[in-house]
């Protein structure tokens, strides 16, 4: 059997992550125009949740009348290249522990850089046999893109059905490995948790957190 699992929202909880990049945004705002921070994390993570991502520094900018360009790149720069305080969720470490043994990898979308800088501080290097960033073979094998899957399946010599990935996005995560025969598990946890999805894209099998994890696997050490 082999594991894999995806990174944000499966492993650890990422608007831990957002707002931790976001107080460093608006540090650096504080510092540079003694704008209040509380305010500026208010306002941050208020753009994001009405609006979402994509322009959330330029709005806050704009309000703040601080807005150009140049600064909009900064703030960003700033929020990929801050070193999180994030933990894993207490049940992936715990079920990470007790699947010592096991061949497992890790597979996540998104920036390269910010990925990288999330797995070293969640401390995953030591669970897994190989952490593959799907950007850093091309934005083209990001999910639902089985590229990093198939290298996986290349390094272990394994059939697609003796692969298990466990993720939580149902509008990506699933679709093209369920019909490979690879057994998808979503945990329902993080901002896709109460998500309905579309015919063919969930997972086979939903657990709550990944405490129930093993059970489901039938392991019980």
């Amino acid at each position: 059997m082999i594991l894999i699992f995806d990174m944000d929202d499966t492993l650890y909880d990422e608007s831990t992550y957002v707002e931790s990049s976001f107080r460093a945004v608006a540090k650096y705002l504080f510092e540079k125009y003694a704008l209040p921070k509380k305010t500026l994390l208010k306002d941050l993570i208020q753009v994001l949740n009405e609006h979402g991502r994509g322009h959330v520094f330029d709005e806050v900018l704009i309000k703040n009348k601080i807005y150009t360009k140049i600064e909009v790149k900064k703030c960003l720069s700033i929020y990929r290249n801050n070193i999180p305080k994030i933990t894993l969720f207490d049940e992936a470490k715990d079920a990470l522990d007790r699947l010592n043994g096991y061949p497992k990898y890790l597979v996540s979308d998104g920036n390269k850089l910010v990925q990288s800088i999330k797995a070293n501080a969640l401390g995953t290097k030591i669970y897994f046999k190989k952490i593959l960033l799907t950007h850093r073979y091309g934005t083209k094998y990001a999910k639902p893109s089985t590229y990093c899957f198939n290298l996986i399946k290349k390094l272990e010599k394994c059939n697609w059905n003796q692969m298990v990935y466990v993720a939580d996005d149902p509008n990506k995560d699933f679709v093209n490995l369920n019909p490979l025969g690879v057994k998808t598990i979503r945990v329902l946890t993080g901002r896709f948790k109460n998500q309905k999805s579309k015919k063919g894209y969930d997972a086979i099998f939903h657990i709550n957190n990944l405490s129930e994890l093993l059970p489901l696997l039938g392991i019980s050490k």
